[in-house]
């Protein structure tokens, strides 16, 4: 038995339900899902400082579980991933990082489609350091925030199909990811509607996940990721 912890760094319980679905969905039979959020910090995070005030409260839920054989971030930022890959020694991902591999693996150009224009350049900036940037042709704002697309609503959802259409259009994207834990629900039946890969990160950190726990692989404690 695999156990995975998905962890959103946020305080929104809906987005946390959503997010263990998705991953319950992806996940093999004999791994177990445990999905948390945090305790405290901001309701949703939607750039620079949100990602900063909501690790504190991310480190302190992660701690109270650890007896997990690995840990999926569920925030596209990728928020606390470093600081966290020092805090344990079971492999640690974010869904941005998961998503941006697995689009790389399958497409030779992807964009991305994300919630609000103040995120764009933290993506951009995780992009540039997973060596990634020149697999990615934009990164494209809905300009929906994050809590809204707990409502489901039809509006929202013209948004995104909006932005893939252009983004296959004018980008000459071949696969699309899809900028948000919030986006979660949406991945199979978007993929179907385009015709062409549309990824979520929640589904991608999982799989991963699970490749590195049966591999047998842990994060290096040699150099960075050391906290000796």
């Amino acid at each position: 038995m695999t156990k995975i912890l998905v962890i959103n760094p946020n305080t929104t319980t809906s987005m946390t339900d959503k997010i263990a679905a998705a991953a319950r969905s992806v996940a093999r039979p004999d791994t177990q899902i445990v999905a948390a959020n945090s305790k405290s910090g901001p309701v949703s995070i939607q750039g620079y400082l949100d990602v900063a005030t909501c690790i504190p409260g991310a480190l302190a839920e992660v701690a109270n579980h650890p007896d997990v054989d690995a840990i999926v971030i569920a925030c596209f930022d990728d928020t606390g991933l470093d600081a966290l890959r020092c805090m344990v020694s079971v492999p640690v991902l974010g869904i941005g990082e998961a998503a941006y591999h697995a689009a790389s693996m399958i497409a030779t150009k992807f964009s991305v489609v994300t919630t609000l224009s103040r995120s764009v350049p933290g993506l951009e900036n995780n992009l540039q350091r997973y060596g990634l940037a020149q697999k990615c042709v934009r990164v494209r704002a809905t300009d929906i925030p994050v809590l809204k697309l707990e409502e489901g609503d039809q509006e929202s959802l013209d948004k995104i199909r909006a932005e893939i259409r252009d983004a296959i259009a004018r980008d000459r994207a071949e696969a699309i990811v899809l900028g948000c834990a919030g986006m979660a629900n949406l991945m199979k039946q978007l993929s179907d509607e385009f015709g062409l890969p549309v990824i979520d990160g929640v589904a991608a950190g999982i799989t991963l996940a699970e490749a590195l726990v049966n591999s047998g692989l842990k994060t290096s404690k040699i150099g960075a990721y050391s906290v000796s």
